[in-house]
Order: C-alpha cells, then structure tokens, then sequence
C-alpha cells in the first residue's frame, strides 16, 4: 500500500483518486513516513493500519465527521537506496502532495529531519501537522513550528522525568550525558538525550557535561576517562550493543561502581527481554551483577488499558494482511497507537474548528484546540501542552533481584501530573546502602580546605620543582631548535629558481595558452564588451621546462624583487603548501628581468575556458563536482572562473593565490574583474590581497550563476547589460 520507491506513480494515482472522489469536497489526509518497520517504529507498515483503524472509528466509536468523507493517502520519505529516512524526498514528496492533492492536514513525517523540513512547510502553508516521531527538542520553538502537534513522545517530556528524578535524590550539582552519534544519520540517540541534557541545565541548574562516541571500540575507553572526570550521575544513550561493549569497559577500569548511578535510555525496552540486560551480549561476563547494580533503564510506560491490548492485536493482523509484516508486540506498538490517537485529536479539533464556520484546511485555527486537551484514546489517557506536545509516561527499572540479577520496575512516571510513583514492591538496592552523591567532596572540586589532608612533604616539592625546571627546559630547547631551523630554511631560499634552468623550445612548438583566455566577444556578456574595449584578458602565461617537468611561468611586472623577511616567509609558506585544489608552487625567479612566478601546469585550461566553449557539453554531475572542488579551497585572493584552472584529470585547481607582496601593486587590477569583487570592497583603491570571507561568498555565488547558466556573470535572460553610451 505504501508508494516506496515510485512518489510520482502514487501522486498521480491520488491526483486520479480525487478527481473521481472529488477531494476538495471531503477531507484529504496525506501520510508521509518511511517503509523500514525494523528501523523505525512510525513505519508505514505499522503506522498506516493504526490510521485506517482511527478513520473506521470515527463515525461509530468516536461520533465524529459524520457525514464528511476523509480520504487518505500515504507516501514513502525514505530513500530506497540506503533504506532510511530521506530529507530531500520528504521535501519534494510535500511540495508534490500540496501542488496535485492539496491536502487538508500531513501525518508525519516521524523523523527529525524530515519532520523539520515538512513542518516548515505546513506551518508556512497554515496546514496541520500530526505526528508521534520527531522527538527533537527543538518542536517546542512554536514561532517555527506553528502547526505541528506531537500526538507521541518527546525528549522534553524525559527532560521532566530527570529534573523530578535528580530532585527526589537531591542531584543537583553535577551530571553526564553520553550518547551515541553518526552526523550522516537521522542522530535518534542525539536528539533522545538531548532533553535530559537540556532540561537538567536549563531548569535545575545543573552542569551537564556531554560527550558523544561513535561506534569504533577505541572511543569508549575516552568514555569512562570522561565518566571518571566530569560526573557520577551519568545517562547513555547509543544502541544496545555499543552500550554493553561501553560497560564491559567499566567493569574492569572503575574500582568504584557504587559510587555511580548509570542510566540507560532504552526507550523501547530492547534490553529487557529477559529481564537481564548484558544476557543479550556475545561477550563473557566475570560478574555482570555486580556491576549491573549501578545500572538503571529508563523505557516508556505502556498502557494497560484493555482497549490497547485489543488495538495491538488488531494492528498487527492489519499490518501482516495489508503490508505481509509480521510484528511482534513491543513498545514500538505505542508510537502506531500515538498515531491513533493523533488521528482522533485532529478529528475532534476539525468539527469544532467547522461547527464555529472555521475551514477544514484552517491549520491555524485547528491547532490551537489541540492544545491543552484532555481525552481518553487507545494509549490511555492523552493529555497535550500548550506546545501542541503530549506528556508522556516512563518507567524506571532497576535490579530487584540481587541473585539472579533480574531487573523490575521500581518506579514510574505520570507524566500528566509531573508525579514519580514508587512501587510498593520493588525497591533500589543500592550497592553502598543509599544513591551515590553527583557531587562528592574532594573529587571534582578541591576548593574546600578540607580536601589538603596535609603539606606536601620536601621530597615532593623537590620532585615538583625538578620537573617544572625539566619541562621548561624542554619547552625552551624545541622553541630554539624551531626558530633555528626556520631561519635556516629562509636563509636556504630552496624555493629560487635561476633563469638558465627554465627550458624554452620553439614557442610553434611548445608555448601553450594557459590560465584563462576569456573569448567573451562572442557572447555578448555584460562584461564581454569592457574586456574587448581594454584588452585586459587577451593574456597568456607562458609554459617552460624545469627539470623535465613543463611548468607553468607567470611573470611579475617589477623591476627586482627586495627580499625582506616577510617576502620570506611567505615564498617558504607557498612552497611547503599541499593541497588537492592548489596549483603547486614549484618557485620563483628573481634575476631580473626575468622575475617570474613557476607553478604546476594544468593543460585542461581555465573553467572560464570550459564555459565559454559550447562544443563542451557540462552534464550537472560534472558541474557538481567543478562546485564542490571550489568549496574545498576557501579563501583566495582572486575569486574569477580565469583563476580555476583543470589539470589533465578534470580536478578544478585555483591559481594566481598568496604572495601579495612579492607581486606587483597594479597586477589584476582590470575592470572587468571587479565583476566578481564584493560591492564593499570597490571603495578601496585596492582591497584586501588576501580577500575577505564574506568578499569569497559573495564572488563564490557569481561563479555558482556562471557555472549553471553559463552565460557570464549577471546574465539576466532578456536583458542586455552591455554599457551604453550617451550621444
């Protein structure tokens, strides 16, 4: 049912659909998630079937739209090729949706990153946006995000549970917050832990420290360095097998572990099967109960209700007769009901909304009773804020059972009344007889008198002194041998080249037309008239052998070169530069008047060449990579498409960089140049040589316009820029 890998097949089945049903007359839902029911618990396969449900529901259980026929219609954000969430797809997936459907409301997306970009839009659009994924804490920024309601859980609302937690044990000094994170994914583990990081610091005031890893095995030992240094009430949350690996670790490295509490966010309960966490890893444990004892899991409270147990039973009948998934029953189940329960929020906002002659696509208006409501669903009791989010119950599990190591619920909390509930039955042994301190003395702090048990003794001060003496010494030793060998290199000047070791064959031959030969007469450009008027462009470097190698020769327009220290530097500067996207600085000759620049030789030419010839066809993949080799140089003196030149394997190479002050003042000084300058820079008699950042950006985007139109810089199809003159 769901539109995988073809949105545009589905789209114009639902355009199809509604010509025939007539969409604008009824109500029209579209359901953005992804397809993956193993990665994500707002999958398509297990979210859709909860949706259909609440719909049948409506008129009969709910006595809701009767009368209104609502028409749904789902579509998948995840990319097929990597399996997972895809930002760009939800993008283009919403914009197609409200140009040939025009939706009434969206349900999902259920990732953060998705769900950022689509809530934009409809908040843009003033359509609502009903979802129970995108846990993210910043969806409770409602000048943003005026039209989203969060019908599941978030991290804010474990924020909360933390801040009651640390105050019932008096924890308000100092925490840890450790999580797992990949920048190329949706980050679920950073944007879970980033609630309780945010909250604790925020509302009670406590200094949290965050340390994020990733899942090469050498970081975790940082981990527990990290652990020892910065605090003993610490949070993990990363999947379940990088955190055993984590407290494997901590099992042999810390000598205390009653001294620390662990809390392990495991929202879904993964790590309770069997009611003992580390049986669920390969590795061999010497005594997993001991260190366990430390160790709670936080996880979402599930509802106990008899409807939710009649709802699971139904969904993954539903999910295996529409979808062929199989599922199994877990807390993933909570989100599909969250979406329920959603569905029956938004039906419910919507008839007030048109019993008071509101319009059914009013976002707005439609949100705003959403707010602050209060109503039995599916999953219990569902009550939201006034930032359209739920508030949320979590359990609290620990080891209830010393011998056998198996863990209990020994809390929960209601999130409706912000209340932590003890069970009466099971209790926290805690291993050194009561919660550790988060703070204890004379451990992250020795400000206190008390710490300093006595003076330090002769021999120690000795010690101290020698070493002090030893490592000044040492610093002192490498400064001077530093400065020496410096001074040696510059008196060295291995970047000189004489002009007897320049090879020039016949020019026939061997001369070629290298850097930027702009032919720019021929199009007509806005510039193209200034270059032909002054002739500033028609310049060729000259090309020679050195050493075997051609060699590209740039020519400075100076009379003889005065070698001061700063000219130096900077020649011994662009001789040890490396970089992939620099033309090589081979040297210089100063034998006048033979003073000349030698750089390495690109024989592809210059981009403006590669523009300017239309018996080259630029398909958008090359121009992309032509774009990226830009980005990755920076900032350079000149930012024009004559200074980007291509060597033999089409890699984009800047040349003419650095050495302004071994160049001549009037080099570069023409005026058709002064297209690609930034308007503040013209007031100058001459700008900045090494260009400033947002000077780069600004002839950066002029190059970006060339590369797509390829029409030079401020082309303006139907206009023509060329200078006029006034008879």
């Amino acid at each position: 049912m769901g539109c995988g890998s073809a949105p545009g097949v589905c789209l114009l089945a639902a355009v199809s659909c509604c010509l025939l049903l007539g969409c604008r007359g009824n109500i029209t839902v579209a359901v953005m998630l992804p397809d993956n029911p193993h990665k994500y618990p707002w999958a398509l396969p297990r979210v859709f079937p909860a949706i259909l449900m609440a719909h049948e529901d409506l008129h009969g259980k709910h006595g809701l739209l009767l009368g209104r026929t609502v028409n749904i219609l789902n579509f998948s954000t995840e990319d097929p090729v990597a399996g997972s969430c895809a930002e760009s797809r939800a993008q283009v997936v919403a914009v197609d949706a409200k140009l040939y459907i025009q939706p009434d409301a969206f349900f999902g997306p259920g990732c953060v990153y998705p769900l950022a970009s689509v809530g934009r839009f409809a908040s843009h659009w003033k359509l609502p946006l009903i979802t129970a994924g995108g846990h993210a804490y910043g969806f409770d920024r409602r000048e943003e995000y005026r039209t989203i309601v969060r019908s599941g859980p978030s991290t804010t609302k474990l924020g909360d549970f933390a801040n009651i937690l640390h105050t019932h044990f008096n924890w308000t000094s100092r925490a840890v917050v450790i999580f797992h994170d990949r920048r190329h994914d949706d980050r679920p583990h950073y944007f879970l832990s980033e609630g309780i990081y945010l909250q604790l610091k925020q509302e009670m005031n406590v200094t949290v420290e965050a340390q994020p890893y990733e899942d090469e095995a050498k970081y975790y030992k940082e981990l527990i360095s990290f652990m020892k240094e910065r605090g003993r009430i610490v949070y993990i949350c990363g999947p379940l097998e990088t955190f055993l690996s984590i407290m494997k670790l901590f099992q042999t490295e810390i000598q205390d572990p009653e001294n620390y509490a662990i809390f392990y966010l495991d929202v879904f309960a993964e790590s309770l099967m069997d009611r003992k966490p580390w049986q669920n890893s390969d590795s061999d444990w010497a005594d997993p109960i001991s260190v366990f004892k430390s160790v709670f899991v936080i996880t979402y409270r599930p509802p106990d209700n008899p409807e939710y147990k009649d709802f699971q039973r139904k969904l993954h009948a539903r999910a295996l007769k529409d979808f062929g998934v199989h599922l199994e029953p877990s807390l993933m189940d909570y989100i599909a009901g969250s979406f329920y329960d959603g569905f029956v929020l938004y039906a419910m906002a919507l008839e007030e909304t048109l019993a008071e002659g509101g319009a059914q696509n009013d976002g707005i208006n439609i949100t705003m009773r959403t707010q602050n409501r209060r109503f039995w669903g599916v999953t219990g009791l569902v009550t939201t804020d006034h930032k359209n989010a739920r508030d949320i119950d979590v359990n609290l599990w620990a080891m209830t059972n010393q011998e056998t190591g198996e863990y209990g619920i020994v809390a929960y909390y209601n999130g409706t009344n912000k209340e932590l509930i003890w069970s009466q039955t099971e209790k926290i042994h805690w291993p050194s007889g009561g919660p550790p301190l988060d703070n204890p003395p004379c451990v992250f702090s020795t400000d206190d008198p008390s710490c300093n048990d006595g003076h330090l003794p002769v021999l120690g001060i000795v010690a101290v002194g020698s070493g002090l003496a030893l490592i000044i010494f040492g610093i002192s030793s490498f400064l001077i041998y530093r400065k020496l060998k410096l001074e040696k290199e510059l008196a060295g000047m291995l970047w000189r080249i004489r002009w007897e070791d320049l090879q020039f064959e016949s020019p026939n031959k061997y001369h070629k037309r290298a850097g930027s030969r702009l032919t720019l007469s021929q199009r007509g450009s806005s510039y193209g008239s200034l270059i032909t008027a002054h002739g500033k462009y028609q310049l060729f470097a000259k090309t020679g052998y050195f050493k075997g190698n051609l060699v590209a020769i740039k020519h400075v327009n100076k009379k003889r070169i005065e070698l001061t220290r700063k000219v130096l530097l900077e020649l011994k500067h662009m001789r040890d530069i490396q970089f992939n996207h620099l033309t090589r600085f081979i040297g210089a000759c100063i034998d006048p008047p033979n003073i000349c620049i030698v750089t390495e030789y690109c024989p592809r030419g210059s981009l403006q060449d590669i523009l300017e010839n239309e018996s080259i066809n630029l398909d958008w993949m090359f121009r992309y990579s032509l774009i990226n080799d830009i980005v990755k140089v920076g900032a350079v003196q000149v930012w024009i498409p004559s200074n980007c030149v291509l060597d033999s394997r089409f890699v984009l190479k800047i040349t003419d960089y650095g050495l302004a002050s071994f160049r001549s003042s009037c080099e570069n000084d023409g005026l058709a140049q002064k297209l690609w300058t930034a308007p503040e820079l013209l007031i100058y008699d001459r700008h900045p040589p090494q260009g400033t950042q947002k000077g780069d950006v600004y002839s950066f985007g002029i190059i970006l316009q060339e590369i797509a139109l390829r029409n030079g810089p401020f082309y303006v199809e139907g206009m023509d820029l060329s200078p006029k003159v006034n008879m």
